[in-house]
């Protein structure tokens, strides 16, 4: 029996972007466009004709805004909704205001004629698009299988198998991969976190120039200080860094010192930041010292870098599928039997409190 196709409705003011779109949604076989819409109004009359399983949407349009048509649809009829946004500094607040309102994902809108630009977006949109459909679901599927991908090794070479980081200090940094969903998973883990933690390093896959908001807006609310990592920040208790978006991030040391190295890269395990990226250089540099904990999101990032993380002495928590929009990230962890302990969302600050 053939499987349905995800139904997308893409709804952009530009007759160009709406084009592009349909064309990167249509060359994966397992999603189709069923239209597209210039303004919410129109978007509305396609709904109303058929509902799609999925809406890709920006957020400045004539006629209505994309918050406000999102803030219409959550309240009449939820559905899963990807913001597509060019998200510039205004745009990135309000990126995170619609993640507020219920959209599942706010992905960067594709750059017209740069060729590995619109690559790249084909991978994050389409990716975005199946994540929103399977988030949806009361049962998660298992992430399918997926065209072959780039590992953290084309950002930072696997140790051999007999080095293991150095043990000089017992100094405990904490690392964080999260996707789809995550950046509710960070508010909640980091809100429960004291000014004595130790120093944290994240990885939440998000667009370019998106971070630095989410960073801020995380600092006003927390006890610890959250902010955007820039190459050479020191990894210090009551500090958590957050991998700038489309650069990797990197735990470096030296001497008893951690400190962080923001790079460029190409995509690894389909994203940049990428948490394998992340979570191989605790292995080489932190090794038993590093605590892991991988959240909800789609795909399987992060699950080769926590399986490095516990031949290397590493402590690894995972989110359960309880309290997970996507469990595809912790499952697949799980899976390679690189996690210790499996704990609800609300349970994880208390854990790492009391074990770092």
């Amino acid at each position: 029996m053939k499987k349905k196709k995800i139904r997308v409705l893409v709804v952009d003011d530009s007759a160009i972007v709406r084009q592009t779109m349909e064309d990167i949604l249509n060359s994966d076989p397992r999603i189709e466009v069923m239209a597209t819409a210039a303004d919410p109004f129109i978007a509305a009359e396609k709904i109303a004709k058929e509902v799609p399983d999925v809406i890709t949407l920006d957020v400045e349009m004539p006629r209505m805004d994309g918050i406000t048509f999102l803030q219409k649809i959550m309240s009449q009829h939820p559905m899963p909704v990807v913001i597509c946004s060019t998200l510039s500094t205004y745009g990135s607040q309000t990126g995170l205001k619609a993640l507020e309102c219920g959209a599942i994902e706010v992905i960067q809108k594709p750059q017209l004629g740069t060729k590995q630009f619109l690559k790249e977006s084909k991978v994050r949109i389409c990716d975005a698009v199946r994540a929103a459909h399977v988030a949806q679901m009361k049962k998660i599927s298992p992430p399918k299988k997926v065209e072959p991908k780039l590992t953290a090794d084309a950002v930072i070479a696997k140790p051999k198998a007999a080095s293991r980081a150095m043990v000089e200090t017992t100094e405990k940094v904490v690392v964080v991969g999260a996707s789809t969903g995550g950046t509710e998973a960070l508010k909640v883990f980091l809100e429960s976190m004291p000014q004595d933690s130790p120093g944290i390093v994240i990885v939440q896959h998000m667009p370019e120039k998106f971070t630095s908001a989410f960073a801020s807006r995380l600092d006003g609310i927390c006890d610890i200080t959250v902010k955007e990592a820039a190459s050479n920040d020191t990894v210090i208790r009551g500090r958590a860094l957050i991998a700038p978006g489309n650069q990797h991030v990197l735990l470096k040391r030296s001497g008893a010192r951690y400190f962080v190295e923001v790079k460029e890269g190409p995509l690894v395990s389909r994203h940049r930041p990428s948490v394998d990226v992340l979570f191989r250089s605790a292995a080489r540099y932190a090794g038993s010292n590093a605590l892991g904990v991988i959240m909800t999101g789609m795909g399987d990032d992060g699950a080769q870098g926590m399986k490095e993380m516990k031949d290397a002495g590493a402590f690894n928590i995972a989110q359960d599928e309880k309290t997970s929009v996507v469990f595809g990230m912790p499952q697949e962890a799980i899976k390679r039997n690189c996690v210790d302990k499996v704990l609800p969302l609300e349970s994880i600050a208390g854990y790492v409190r009391n074990h770092s």
